[in-house]
């Protein structure tokens, strides 16, 4: 493999594994918005996903996004 060949596919992986870091993130704060607001785990953990995939969603449409206007330039 060349050099130059092992500096294109560099960035895209370590965009992916810097991703991971943001896992955690969304849990802490999910738990932490959903304890705010109830007192039992079960409304706690409910709101906390609910969340957690509303967060998710909406990384993903702004990271289609940004792709979509990298694309463009």
């Amino acid at each position: 493999m060349s050099p130059i060949l092992a500096l294109v596919s560099l960035p895209p992986i370590l965009a992916f594994v810097t991703l991971w870091y943001a896992v955690p993130l969304i849990v802490s704060v999910s738990l932490v918005c959903a304890a705010t607001r109830h007192e039992l785990m079960q409304p706690i953990v409910h709101h906390a996903v609910r969340f957690a995939v509303w967060v998710t969603l909406f990384m993903g449409l702004f990271i289609v996004l940004l792709a979509v206007l990298a694309r463009l330039t």
